[in-house]
């Protein structure tokens, strides 16, 4: 499925940038995950469904010269993105996949480690995705997720009615279009059933108001998948105005926040 109009989320470039600003909202969390994880320079590692490879610029910094990052993606916009800032940057220790990671072969690599964020919630194999992430990792390399555990745990406050149904439409078309959203139920077993062992999970919820920084990541991706949902057919414009509306109300109110969907940071040691 390397069509962009496929794609669970999109790739145009509204999307492009709402991605940036969510890795830059998350990253100070991400660091601190790869550094627990041994990632360093030297190390070589995976960036798993990499999408505009945001994620794959602050591992190339990180591995320096001596490491190297390969950049898994089947979109070609975002492929197309990474490669271009590739250049632009002389990154020469990144390496640009434009692959499925369900229908194609992952490239033959050794990795240290492998950085997976929401991505298996989106796959129509996840054991198969795996296994595919074992096999290019050294033993006793480490395989990092944030997958969601409890989408459903999305709220505004005051409560939104509006939000309830965004939740239950999203939640909706992501499993009609073969993933799970609350893959991290589901990913500990995975993992030991397919050669890892789980040396670390933690939590990662929040609760945002309207001057917080992390406010802007669930604001965005609802004032911007609305369109998304609408494009696909699965919600008319009355509901879509009726959104942003209610969006627009809680924003403006100081005394609303948002509860984040709950992630599951998951750290993975190779065993076998």
């Amino acid at each position: 499925m390397k069509n962009n109009k496929d794609y669970f989320l999109g790739t145009d470039l509204t999307e492009l940038e709402r991605l940036k600003l969510q890795h830059d909202i998350w990253k100070p969390y991400v660091l601190e995950a790869w550094k627990r994880s041994g990632i360093s320079s030297g190390s070589k590692v995976i960036d798993i469904g990499a999408g505009p490879g945001y994620a794959s610029f602050d591992l190339s910094q990180i591995v320096g010269e001596a490491g190297e990052v390969y950049s898994i993606e089947r979109s070609v916009n975002f492929t197309n993105y990474i490669s271009k800032i590739k250049e632009e940057q002389n990154l020469q220790n990144l390496n640009v996949y434009n692959l499925d990671l369900i229908a194609d072969d992952f490239p033959n690599i050794t990795a240290h480690a492998a950085w997976c964020r929401w991505v298996a919630c989106f796959v129509s194999d996840p054991k198969l995705l795996i296994d595919k992430i074992n096999k290019s990792l050294r033993n006793g390399g480490v395989a990092i997720f944030y997958e969601y555990i409890n989408y459903e745990s999305f709220r505004l406050v005051p409560q939104s009615n509006a939000l309830i149904t965004f939740v239950e439409n999203v939640v909706k078309n992501w499993r009609e279009s073969g993933g799970e959203p609350n893959i991290a139920n589901v990913l500990p077993t995975l993992l030991a059933e397919n050669g890892f062992k789980i040396t670390s999970t933690k939590p990662h919820v929040f609760s945002a108001t309207p001057s917080d920084l992390i406010w802007q990541w669930p604001f965005t991706f609802v004032y911007t998948h609305v369109d998304r949902l609408f494009e696909l057919g699965k919600v008319s414009k009355e509901w879509v105005s009726n959104v942003r509306s209610e969006l627009i109300n809680a924003q403006n109110n100081p005394e609303s926040f948002f509860i984040t969907p709950t992630v599951l940071e998951i750290i993975a040691e190779k065993i076998k």
